[in-house]
């Protein structure tokens, strides 16, 4: 799914608009076509709230709130991560503090699902410790800028209006 770096352009599917690239704009406006209901705007704010409620469910080792919300090959590996982890006696201190830039980086419509990845730069306070309290990665008292690019999917046929996170990447 290539889609940086052509022309922006403002892009009107419903309410709102959305700035973003010329081959972002019309893999919006194939999924806007395939499904009358979608949104670019609706969708933004949908996945930043999912965004927060992923890495807090995951920082948190709540695996009940990722399994709804995260396709089965990616709770996988977020399941394999909190067991590690588990296992290690570590804990995540863990507060978001907010998305200062967000992005629809690339959006396609194949022949079963819609797509959208979505680049995040969000601010969050995280500290690993591990069995004995002690800091072992991050730091509890200082704001930090993580970079992902999360990629979301469902299809537009379907009447669940929830998207599911398929990819993750972290960016540097």
């Amino acid at each position: 799914m290539p889609g940086s770096g052509g022309p922006t352009v403002p892009i009107r599917l419903r309410p709102g608009r959305l700035k973003c690239d010329a081959q972002v704009a019309s893999g919006l406006k194939a999924i806007g076509e395939a499904d009358p209901t979608f949104s670019p705007k609706s969708f933004l704010e949908g996945a930043k709230a999912a965004y927060e409620m992923i890495v807090t469910a995951f920082a948190q080792g709540d695996r009940k709130t990722l399994k709804t919300l995260l396709e089965k090959e990616v709770y996988d590996g977020f399941d394999k991560a909190i067991a590690e982890r588990e296992t290690l006696g570590h804990t995540i201190d863990f507060t978001f503090v907010g998305l200062p830039k967000v992005e629809i980086a690339e959006a396609e419509l194949d022949r079963r699902d819609a797509r959208v990845a979505v680049r995040f730069n969000a601010e969050v306070v995280q500290a690993t410790k591990d069995k004995d309290g002690q800091l072992i990665d991050g730091n509890a008292e200082q704001v930090q800028t993580i970079a992902d690019e999360w990629t979301f999917a469902r299809s537009p046929k379907s009447r669940d209006p929830n998207w599911k996170l398929v990819a993750t990447n972290q960016l540097s």
